[in-house]
């Protein structure tokens, strides 16, 4: 395997694993993998960051993600083009940058050759999968801070 497609839905990875073939292994997260905790979620002395806990039930989604990413040489955050879908794609590349990946290339730890790229596609036809695949983008942080603000307010 060479390339892991990260996906929010089960069914989606189905029908992706088919498209793509060969030399991919495409992982649903099924939904959010991590949550800010119900207290002491947010740190005032320090800009507001906020503390994430891998959400409960989620843990061996996480490593069955970790694991995967540990055999191959590039991970395709492939979830839902919104900030929904934004947000749990920065959240897995998190992760996997807290093990030396690296976004775009920019590698966090030279031991370990794994790149980190973010592909949108708005129907789930092969050809729009293919092309999203082959032509990757940046996450969209405008959105992620979106997301994070909109969760941070509900907590």
């Amino acid at each position: 395997m060479t390339k892991l497609v990260i996906v929010e839905s089960p069914a989606k990875a189905k029908t992706i694993q088919q498209y793509l073939g060969g030399g991919y292994k495409v992982l649903a997260t099924i939904g959010h993998i991590r949550e800010l905790p119900k207290k002491d979620a947010i740190d005032p002395s320090n800009n507001y960051a906020m503390k994430y806990i891998i959400s409960p039930g989620k843990e061996d989604t996480v490593r069955k993600i970790k694991s995967a990413a540990k055999k191959c040489d590039e991970v395709i955050l492939a979830t839902d083009p919104d900030r929904e879908g934004e947000a749990i794609a920065w959240h897995v590349a998190d992760i996997l940058l807290s093990s030396g990946g690296s976004v775009l290339g920019e590698k966090k730890d030279r031991s370990l050759q794994l790149k980190i790229n973010r592909a949108t596609f708005f129907e789930i036809s092969k050809e729009a999968v293919k092309e999203a695949v082959s032509n990757p983008g940046n996450i969209a942080m405008d959105l992620v801070e979106s997301q994070e603000t909109r969760r941070a307010l509900d907590r």
